[in-house]
């Protein structure tokens, strides 16, 4: 493996915790209807002329799979940046790239229920272990008090939000789809315009300013085409599995992002409960022995 592959997916996982900034920065800025779908329009209009004549060559296969590739938009496209958008009016960045770092661990638990995935210790004793991450950070530190607890809704959502990726990630593996990797991409991007088109229509329409184009830039262009490209080289030169592990590394960079140009300040819960949830999430991926013996492994014994 070459040393450089490791810095595919460090550079997408930076890029997605840049990506948590730039939704706090959005709140006050423009609408979350419309930078999450004015995004994917920029996405499409600079793919277009690069990937519509090999869709062109795969429409056959488009026409077979395009249910399966609207499912796909609406979990990982539409309702994942979707929900992060709605999520940072009431939620910090902080925040939101702990709750983001929970996507391995849950893409274990519905790969179990949805592929039939045998359950592990690590995914057993991981999910307990970042559960009690998530509950000490919504808590803010004070357990006793979740009788009384009142989430706040952009934490909530991005919990929504995670699950949605989580099974978007699972989806994907179980619909094996005989397409070019960008045809997929390409339109996944398009059902995901499509399925946003009426809650952009819906308003309130931020017009395109000066003081937003950037932001629609960052999520479009980086946060939207770049990654892509680099998660792929990532999976092409790790494996899915072993590229996962680095998105536990979102929380700290959305940390220190935010610490940086949104002025936050760490308390004791945030690096506590985000300690929780990366240790969860690392024996989940790490721990790799099942919850029960295989008949055949038992016969051998």
């Amino acid at each position: 493996m070459p040393p450089l592959a490791l810095l595919a997916p460090l550079g997408a996982v930076l890029i997605w915790s840049g990506n948590m900034t730039i939704n706090q920065l959005a709140v006050d800025t423009i609408a979350p209807s419309s930078i999450a779908f004015l995004r994917w329009v920029l996405a499409l209009l600079v793919l277009t002329p690069f990937v519509l004549p090999r869709v062109w060559q795969e429409r056959r296969e488009v026409r077979r799979q395009w249910w399966r590739l609207a499912i796909l938009g609406l979990l990982g496209m539409a309702l994942w940046q979707g929900l992060a958008y709605m999520a940072a009016a009431t939620t910090s960045a902080t925040n939101m790239g702990i709750l983001a770092a929970m996507v391995p661990l849950l893409t274990i638990l519905i790969s179990a229920l949805v592929l039939r995935e045998a359950p592990t210790w690590g995914g057993i004793i991981g999910g307990i272990v970042a559960l009690a991450g998530v509950l000490w950070l919504l808590s803010r530190g004070n357990l006793g008090a979740m009788s009384r607890l009142e989430v706040a809704s952009g934490d909530g959502l991005m919990v929504v939000a995670a699950i949605c990726y989580a099974l978007y990630g699972v989806m994907l593996k179980r619909w094996a789809m005989p397409l070019s990797p960008w045809v997929m991409l390409y339109m996944q991007a398009v059902f995901a315009t499509l399925l946003l088109l009426p809650g952009y229509l819906s308003g309130p329409m931020t017009p395109i300013s000066s003081a937003n184009i950037g932001l629609i830039l960052y999520a479009g262009i980086p946060a939207s085409i770049i990654t892509t490209y680099l998660w792929m080289t990532a999976i092409r030169h790790l494996g899915a599995s072993r590229s996962s592990i680095f998105i536990n590394l979102m929380p700290v960079f959305s940390a220190l992002i935010a610490m940086l140009w949104l002025d936050e300040r760490l308390a004791a819960h945030h690096l506590s409960g985000g300690v929780l949830v990366l240790c969860g999430v690392l024996l989940a991926q790490l721990v790799n022995r099942p919850l029960t013996r295989s008949p055949t492994h038992s016969c051998a014994e």
